[in-house]
């Protein structure tokens, strides 16, 4: 059976500071999958709140334009670009206001799906 999940932000939801869509897991999965997916949604002018997580992350930019700070490092990120996001790493996500007032839209994977338990194995 093919499932197929459209990525659209009327269908996300206020967390991290933006709009995050979950497309991983999804409803109808029968087991928990290894990693999670969501999309992400940030309008122009805005940034972000920190977030810093047990968990890796990459991001898959697919629209607009912004820069990503790591750390206290940051670098411009656009379209076609993969970001990679190490674990227990704090990061923001800046979308500066523009002329076109683009909205920020990426697909950021992590896993594992849940954080660990603290004092637990990896």
């Amino acid at each position: 059976m093919i499932t197929k999940i459209r990525i659209d932000e009327s269908t996300a939801a206020a967390e991290f500071g933006m709009r995050c869509q979950r497309l991983i897991p999804w409803s109808a999965e029968a087991e928990e999958p290894p990693a999670g997916a969501m999309a992400c949604f940030l309008p122009a002018g805005s940034s972000s709140a920190p977030d810093c997580h047990d968990q890796d992350e990459v991001m898959i930019v697919l629209s607009g334009s912004g820069s990503v700070e790591l750390s206290g490092e940051s670098t411009p990120i656009g379209p076609g670009e993969l970001v990679v996001l190490p674990r227990n790493e704090e990061h923001i996500v800046h979308n500066p206001a523009s002329a076109d007032g683009a909205t920020l839209t990426w697909v950021s994977v992590y896993w594992p799906l849940h954080e660990p338990k603290p004092g637990a194995a990896a």
